[in-house]
């Protein structure tokens, strides 16, 4: 288990599909499990955020991703981590979403994100994902 001192660094990708976005439930037996969460899985050392979003939605969801843009970053603290996480959404990819980690994938539609049991540190993007929605 990570020190509280540890920072973990987090890509996750925001799929869009019209008025609709992927969430993914998490498992593996760890205190969020259960809970949904925008998938997407830690940057490792030697790679950018943008390269571990394609490479953790390609092992996540047997997908390529094709066109994406930074959306937003933010920080959160749990009790017992700190993460940093980097936003991206995802407008194009190739190949059809499916679970390849045993997680359940759901699409939901933006307004109904308040309604679902997001990750404390995903609850944030809810607001600004649904304004930057509304202006395109």
């Amino acid at each position: 288990m990570p020190r509280q001192t540890d920072v973990i660094d987090v890509a996750a990708g925001i799929l869009v599909d019209g008025d609709r976005v992927l969430i993914s439930e998490r498992v593996g037996g760890g205190p969020f499990q259960g809970m949904w969460e925008f998938p997407g899985g830690k940057i490792e050392a030697s790679e950018t955020a943008s390269a571990a979003l394609v490479r953790e939605l390609g092992e996540e969801l047997s997908i390529d991703v094709a066109t994406f843009e930074p959306f937003m970053a933010l920080e959160h603290r749990y009790s017992d981590r700190h993460v940093r996480l980097q936003f991206f959404l995802v407008t194009e990819w190739t190949g059809d979403v499916q679970s390849a980690e045993q997680q359940a994938l759901r699409w939901v539609r933006r307004g109904e994100l308040r309604h679902v049991d997001l990750l404390p540190a995903d609850q944030p993007v809810i607001d600004a994902l649904n304004r930057c929605l509304k202006e395109s």
